[in-house]
């Protein structure tokens, strides 16, 4: 038996599990998806709909599901199975979940109860650099069973109304409604797809395309650890291996200690599998942690992969159907939770698709705008580039990326948690990140020459197209924020309330330190 089977036998179906995604994994690797074709227009009137919103897929949908039904919008959410969270915590910092306090989808006392875990100050190193310490930065434990019950009964209270083991199956789009069929049929003005990064409806848009790159993640959470009340934001202490670098993720559970190991790549046929990844992760295991895998005892086990498109956020081709959270890609390449990223849009999204439904802007051309171009979010494929090691290039230096995150992080680090801080929590700006780049040139200038190859002069000239607009975005913005009473006036104030959105999450402007 290999380590990986010997550790995961105690855990019942989790190795049946873990071959199940990495099958999924491999058609990926091999270009072999199988085509969609769940989503067909018809020219004929759809006539009386049921609904306003129909959102497939509870998990995430629920957090817009809630607030749209909240608003007074008829909302039919469908879940596959049961809505209920996994055992695993979901990561994030404090002042991003009050947004569901201020959203008024939880009681400050409800948002307290969902808090599973919190820690602090959380570790960034790299092999061969010192360690930074940063606090109040994805330190708090969510759990999704309490958090998406109390979310239900928001929902339910509402008015809206929740359809479990009812999984999405097909959609007609017709002039003035969509068809959605689900083992029983939903006629709805608007549906939403919150199905993730393989719902059926994003396999049809995205076509046979590979993905651009790939996250991979494999953990466990496990009792028997040494006691440790801080945690690990990202950590590395080897060099590059199978053409990946590996960087750790580590935080205190309420069950135990949950430490991830995750690397970023590309979807080349000869990347390993997860479950070649987690045989790697055992085995770095008892130096990452201090402790012998004997004693551990093991909760479960963790893994997946994130495939990331630079044509992101994704639009839809037909009208009234709308892409949010994973189906969207809305987070960075750099990001492999989506919780987050649909709590930072969890404002705009509600206000939008709200303004949406009231002015009747349902056609494709008016949702595209709810999922807007993001240079913040553009920018960073650069930094998932210089993360990452191209199956067809030798590695002259096996430690080039730990060097280069030990100096960027550094100099981060001493600009301040302006700098710091917003880029740790998936927001990149465009004052922060001129900084940091002048100021890794400046001492560093030798490792940021030995990158240029690696990034190649076609993927340079891309970046500098997107940091261009970074600045242009930021420069706009509070032109677009000062006319925001006079645009409120406006009897069709849909586009342009979606143009200083646009702006501001565009800008990474929605994020603030206080």
């Amino acid at each position: 038996m290999t380590l990986t089977e010997t550790m995961l036998a105690p855990l019942g179906q989790t190795l049946t599990g873990l071959r199940r995604a990495d099958a999924l994994w491999q058609r990926y690797r091999l270009g072999q998806l199988a085509p969609s074709s769940v989503v067909t227009t018809s020219p004929q009137p759809l006539g009386a709909v049921d609904w306003d919103v129909v959102i497939s897929g509870g998990t995430l949908g629920i957090l817009l599901g809630a607030g749209l039904a909240r608003r007074g919008w008829r909302v039919a959410l469908l879940e596959k199975g049961k809505l209920r969270g996994r055992a695993q915590e979901w990561n994030i910092s404090r002042r991003e979940l009050q947004t569901l306090v201020e959203l008024e989808l939880l009681t400050s006392a409800q948002l307290e109860d969902a808090i599973a875990t919190e820690y602090n100050p959380g570790r960034i190193q790299f092999q061969g650099g010192d360690p930074i310490w940063v606090r109040d930065v994805l330190n708090i434990g969510v759990d999704p069973v309490t958090l998406l019950e109390q979310l239900k009964q928001t929902f339910l209270a509402a008015g809206g109304q929740l359809f479990e083991d009812t999984a999405f199956q097909s959609a007609q789009v017709h002039p003035d409604g969509v068809h959605v069929d689900a083992n029983q049929p939903f006629k709805t003005r608007l549906m939403i797809d919150a199905m993730g990064h393989f719902s059926p409806i994003v396999a049809q848009a995205r076509g046979q395309e590979k993905p651009d790159a790939v996250c991979l993640v494999v953990g466990t959470c496990a009792q028997g650890m040494p006691h440790n009340d801080k945690g690990d934001l990202i950590v590395s202490f080897t060099p590059i291996r199978r053409q990946c670098q590996y960087f750790w993720e580590a935080f205190p559970a309420r069950d135990g200690r949950t430490t991830y190991l995750f690397t970023y790549a590309d979807a080349h046929p000869e990347r390993p599998s997860l479950e070649a990844l987690l045989e790697d992760y055992f085995s770095l295991l008892p130096q990452y942690q201090s402790v012998s895998l004997e004693a551990l005892r093991l909760q479960r086990a963790l893994f997946g992969f994130f495939p990331c498109y630079r044509d992101s956020p994704l639009t839809y081709p037909w009208d009234r159907l709308i892409p949010i959270g994973d189906s969207s890609g809305s987070q960075s390449p750099l990001s492999f939770g989506g919780f987050g990223a649909m709590i930072r849009h969890l404002p705009r999204l509600t206000q939008g698709v709200d303004d949406a439904l009231q002015q009747d802007c349902l056609a494709r051309a008016d949702l595209a705008w709810l999922q807007p171009y993001q240079p913040s979010l553009s920018v960073t494929w650069l930094f998932q580039r210089s993360m990452s090691v191209p199956m067809d290039r030798s590695v002259s230096d096996p430690q080039q990326i730990n060097r280069l995150l030990a100096a960027i992080f550094e100099d981060m680090a001493a600009l301040g948690d302006e700098v710091l801080k917003p880029f740790l929590q998936d927001v990149v700006q465009f004052s922060p990140l001129a900084r940091t780049l002048l100021q890794t040139s400046l001492h560093h200038p030798g490792l940021v020459l030995r990158l240029l190859p690696q990034l190649g002069l076609a993927n340079l000239l891309d970046w500098m197209r997107h940091y261009a607009s970074l600045g242009l975005y930021s420069s706009l913005y509070p032109l677009g924020r000062a006319s925001q009473r006079w645009l409120e006036a406006l009897p069709q104030s849909y586009y342009p309330h979606r143009w200083v959105e646009a702006l501001q999450y565009g800008a990474g402007r929605d994020y603030s330190l206080h």
